[in-house]
């Protein structure tokens, strides 16, 4: 059995991200262990729980306590079969792939989804890293000029969602430029995937361009930066309202990639 003594939290990066080792996830884990984990995600923003080797039964156990997993009804064929929770992450080839960009998930969702979380079961034998970027070291490192002229701006993200009736439709939604972590009080810039937000609300779109590309650009400056290459079995938990992330698809369209997901519902940032 763990004792606390042996759970160890290292920094993998000045900005962000962290290494949980001590700790195996396939087994219940008390709640003080649990609190102690909880509070470094908060802190580092990314968790990295090497070498664990969840199967969907572990992982799904993981994850609920995190909270509430999501579940898309017209996503179920890319579902672990018995978890429609867990969603199967594959090689679609790099033409298709739609996470080759720096992104937070669900952007034009109402509320987009705060914690996903990652189990490598199947890697490339190189490549396939991913990346994070911390968004309350990009707000931070704005000017207060720039900090002011953005707090009060909404932008348009774009995306398209299937409704129950099997029609997939086009979704605008507006969400504020800088978000409020609910837990940890921080702002956060909020831009995410520059060809899915067209514009500022109340702004034309080239009134909107040179600032949306300008906050893009700045918010993946390498010193805000983490990237990680996935070895066997690696779990990753990642905070999705103070985060963008971007998959590396450098490993070849033919290769083996396959990790599990799980988005789960909480808390939006304000």
């Amino acid at each position: 059995m763990m004792t606390r003594s042996e759970l160890q939290i290292r920094p993998l990066s000045p900005a962000v991200g962290a290494a949980v080792t001590g700790v195996d996830l396939t087994a219940p884990i008390d709640d003080d262990t649990f609190a102690t984990i909880e509070r470094a995600f908060f802190e580092h923003c990314v968790l990295v729980f090497p070498g664990q080797h969840l199967t969907p039964q572990a992982q799904q156990d993981f994850g609920s306590r995190w909270g509430e997993p999501l579940v898309v009804p017209y996503l179920a064929p890319h579902a672990v079969p018995g978890f429609p929770g867990i969603l199967r992450v594959t090689n679609m080839g790099k033409s298709e792939t739609l996470t080759e960009n720096w992104h937070f998930d669900s952007a034009f969702f109402e509320e987009p989804p705060p914690i996903a979380i990652l189990a490598a079961q199947e890697l490339p034998e190189i490549g396939g890293d991913t990346m994070w970027a911390n968004q309350y070291e990009a707000f931070d490192a704005l000017s207060p000029t720039m900090q002011g002229l953005i707090s009060g701006l909404r932008a348009a993200f774009t995306g398209s969602r299937v409704d129950d009736d099997g029609v997939r439709r086009e979704v605008v939604t507006f969400h504020p430029v800088v978000r409020t972590h609910p837990v940890t009080g921080r702002r956060a810039l909020a831009i995410g995937r520059i060809e899915s937000v067209p514009y500022f609300e109340g702004m034309t779109a080239d009134e909107s361009r040179p600032i949306i590309e300008f906050l893009y650009r700045h918010a993946a400056r390498p010193e805000f930066v983490f990237r990680h290459r996935w070895g066997q079995g690696d779990v990753i938990v990642w905070d999705n309202r103070c985060l963008l992330h971007y998959a590396v698809h450098d490993y070849g369209d033919a290769a083996t990639r396959l990790l599990h997901r799980m988005t789960i519902l909480g808390p939006p940032c304000t």
